[in-house]
C-alpha cells in the first residue's frame, strides 16, 4: 500500500490563505463539528464514508481531518483503497485550533 500523504495544520493553512481552492472533508461526528470546521470543508462522518463514496472527489487531493489525525488517518486508508488520493491532517483540529491561539 502506498504511504499516506501528510500536511501539518500550519501548512493548510497557508495554502487556504494563499487562495487555493483545497477539497477537505472533516470525518468528526457532529456534535464535534457543530464546535467549529474549517471553512470550506465538507462534513462527512468517518462511519458514513463507505455509504458516501459518490460524493467524494475521484480527481485530485483530498484532505482528511478529524480530532487530532486518528480517525482521518483510518479514512484516508479506506479512501486510497478505493481510488482517492488523501491527504491526512496530522493534529488535527487539535492542532489548527492551537495554533491559531
Amino acid at each position: 500500500m502506498t504511504p499516506i500523504h501528510e500536511i501539518e495544520p500550519s501548512e493548510l493553512r497557508r495554502r487556504l490563505l494563499a487562495g487555493e481552492s483545497l477539497q477537505m472533508i472533516d470525518v468528526r461526528e457532529d456534535d464535534e463539528v457543530a464546535q467549529g470546521m474549517i471553512s470550506g470543508a465538507k462534513h462527512i462522518p468517518l462511519g458514513q464514508i463507505p455509504d458516501r463514496l459518490d460524493e467524494i472527489p475521484k480527481e485530485g487531493e483530498v484532505i482528511m481531518i478529524c480530532r487530532s489525525g486518528g480517525r482521518s488517518m483510518r479514512a484516508c486508508q479506506f479512501l486510497q483503497q478505493h481510488g482517492v488520493e488523501c491527504t491526512n491532517m496530522t493534529g488535527g483540529m487539535l492542532q489548527w485550533n492551537d495554533e491559531e491561539a
